[in-house]
């Protein structure tokens, strides 16, 4: 599946507080965002658990569970780049452009977002 395939029918299972009443003018951005930490959070969630419960060893059934978690996170990053008039395909080629850039560089490693 391609990115661009992902966010058509992703798009229309999309409703939510001010969707698309533009950047500045509604809830729209805020509720994607906060949706996109809430999800990360729950990936995070099962990583602490499985780490209490399981000695860090991860299972079919972690790896079921972070798998869905992971889609909702992919949904709720979907619904940030609509909300930004962004594209997966763009968001994702500037973090591969910046990444290759540090690796060009030598600064994979460090910390700064302008290293």
């Amino acid at each position: 599946m391609k990115f661009e395939d992902y966010s058509k029918v992703a798009d229309t299972t999309a409703v939510y507080p001010g969707r698309g009443e533009g950047m500045n003018n509604g809830p729209g951005l805020s509720y994607a965002v906060l949706g996109l930490c809430g999800e990360s959070g729950e990936v995070a969630e099962k990583m602490k658990k499985l780490i209490r419960d399981k000695g860090g060893i991860v299972d079919e059934e972690f790896r079921t569970a972070v798998k869905k978690e992971l889609g909702d996170v992919l949904w709720y990053l979907n619904a940030v780049c609509y909300e930004l008039e962004f594209t997966f395909e763009e968001v994702a080629q500037g973090n591969l452009d910046k990444l290759l850039s540090r690796k060009a560089r030598g600064t994979l490693q460090g910390s700064g977002d302008d290293r």
